[in-house]
């Protein structure tokens, strides 16, 4: 049977119109240095991240994962800050193989604005030229840190909530897992928007969207591949690469899951929501009408976008108790 796709919004379509001609659907490993590039022109100043001042910024190397290179933390601490307050730790989007540390940071800061929180995003090592277990590894480093100089940073060890987007939503699922399993720092609760969670890569929503929209199938394989090699789609994929393979999702904080109803993440984000409720969990999750892989970053001023920041910064006020 033919699996007709569901619609895209009507204002998110005009938007995706002008950015399909510049970012395809589908790309391969080949295409990788030409992304990273074109990428690369968008990072951020530290004036740009600022926001006007409001925020001091700091580059800071911190040590990595046993046997590994340090790793690079961009922490963002409100220039008014006394101490003591949230800490959102940020994972960068870039289906594993794109993306640095000031990539897409820019919303975690605007919730930090709002709620008065310190944003830590970590720069992790990128496949295929680091494969898993490096890039949660280096996450799980950078967390351990931050939990540890929380205080030195403006923040509260005790309120640090873990936030990502895309292949950075799938390693936040994958980080609370794994300080779950060690018995390491125990957040309040995880954000994961549009999350990268599933190898396999064969629910309904990933075939109904191939070659279209941001992040399709072939892009899916694409990232997956370059992230575990042979073992994509086999047996033996730990939890800890891709968090849908893990048998056990009981004893995590407080979820927050969501994503677009018209993108290849739709059906892996949905289930993972159910198995949360399932285990005796508590999930929130969103799938927006319409909405394609990132809408609310190629289209901030849509209703569906608009709509989609304001459940974030609620979800996130309530977690933080106002």
């Amino acid at each position: 049977m033919t699996l007709v796709p569901p619609p895209f919004d009507p204002e998110l379509a005009t938007v995706l119109a002008a950015v399909g001609e510049a970012l395809p659907s589908s790309f391969t490993i080949a295409d990788i240095p030409e992304m990273r590039r074109a990428l690369d022109v968008l990072d951020l100043s530290d004036e740009e991240l600022s926001q006007g001042g409001a925020f001091e910024i700091q580059e800071r190397a911190v040590p990595g994962p046993q046997g590994a290179p340090d790793i690079s933390l961009l922490i963002c601490r409100p220039r008014a800050s006394t101490g003591g307050r949230p800490v959102i730790y940020h994972t960068h989007g870039g289906g594993m193989i794109l993306g640095n540390n000031r990539f897409a940071v820019a919303m975690a800061l605007d919730w930090a604005r709002e709620l008065d929180a310190v944003v830590v995003s970590v720069e992790y090592r990128l496949a295929p030229e680091h494969p898993h277990p490096a890039p949660v590894e280096d996450v799980y480093a950078g967390l351990l840190w931050t939990a540890e100089h929380a205080k030195e940073i403006g923040g509260d060890p005790e309120r640090i909530v873990i936030e990502g987007v895309s292949s950075g939503g799938g390693l936040t699922a994958a980080l609370a897992l794994l300080t779950r399993d060690r018995e390491g720092p125990q957040p309040i609760g995880q954000m994961l928007l549009c999350p990268m969670l599933d190898d396999r890569n064969d629910t309904p929503s990933a075939h109904q969207m191939a070659g279209l929209g941001i992040w399709d199938r072939t892009s899916n394989e694409t990232g997956w591949t370059a992230l575990l090699g042979d073992r994509r789609g086999g047996p033996d994929v730990p939890p800890y690469a891709a968090p849908a393979r893990a048998e056990d999702l009981s004893g995590l904080p407080p979820a927050f899951l969501d994503v677009g109803s018209a993108e290849t993440f739709r059906d892996e984000t949905v289930a993972y929501a159910s198995r949360i409720w399932q285990a005796g969990g508590v999930a929130e999750l969103h799938v927006w009408p319409g909405g394609f892989h990132g809408y609310e970053g190629f289209a901030p001023q849509a209703a569906l976008s608009q709509a989609t920041v304001a459940a974030r910064l609620a979800w996130l006020r309530r977690l933080l108790g106002g």
